[in-house]
């Protein structure tokens, strides 16, 4: 396919579960900002031709500091962030406007995200309005409600939501803007499009795809780099 993407990075959350104060995008990972090592993998795919971080407004200035330190050359423009991540999500796409095809959005936490995600996502689009990456629950879920289970949720079409997300930009567009004038907020992209009647396709995303969201989650996702770094036999 030779129609053009722009990925938008959020990271402009506050980060209350990670640390009170902490500065989570900028936190160092095995001596590298978090949200680098995303962007870096995204810089290297010749489909991506523009990357646009959105973060705090506190936090701009220190973004293009360090995104021009570690030669993101894609990153051209930073979208600030919002009141929640919706808000923040919309702040890029409006910054996407006639500029691009497709748009793919991408966690700045998860830091382990993979090329093959992306292009798998890619080549699965034809015939859809977008393409998420997900992995099979492994446990068991229950509905509770006030400390009473409700139900018991099949686990077999169960399946945990991640990023990379891969959308035509005018259809989630056209779903953003419903959902901004209804005041309908989600915290999943692709659940504004199947809210608008889009066509959305899951593959399968990794186990180790995980976002760092506490600061349990540092020392995992270290070793799954420290692991992803090892030279192959």
């Amino acid at each position: 396919m030779k129609e053009s993407i722009v990925a938008i990075v959020p990271a402009a959350g506050l980060g209350t579960r990670f640390s009170p104060g902490a500065n989570k995008p900028f936190h160092a990972l095995l001596g590298k900002p978090l949200i680098v090592w995303s962007l870096e993998l995204l810089e290297t795919l010749h489909e991506i031709k523009e990357i646009i971080p959105v973060l705090k407004e506190s936090d701009l200035e220190m973004g293009v500091e360090v995104f021009e330190r570690y030669n993101l050359s894609k990153v051209k423009r930073i979208a600030p962030g919002g009141k929640e991540r919706q808000d923040s999500v919309y702040n890029g796409l409006k910054l996407v406007k006639g500029r691009a095809d497709m748009v793919l959005i991408h966690d700045g936490a998860r830091p382990l995200v993979d090329s093959a995600m992306v292009k798998t996502a890619l080549n699965a689009l034809s015939g859809f309005d977008g393409v998420i990456a997900g992995v099979p629950v492994k446990d068991t879920i229950k509905e509770v409600q006030d400390s009473l289970v409700k139900r018991t949720l099949k686990r077999e079409t169960l399946w945990a939501i991640q990023t990379p997300q891969l959308f035509l930009y005018d259809s989630l567009m056209k779903a953003y803007d419903a959902a901004m004038e209804e005041n309908f907020y989600s915290t999943d992209d692709a659940a504004l499009l199947e809210r608008n009647g889009g066509k959305v396709r899951v593959i399968m995303g990794s186990y180790s795809n995980i976002k760092v969201t506490t600061p349990e989650d540092i020392p995992v996702a270290e070793q799954l780099l420290r692991e992803r770094m090892k030279p192959k036999e």
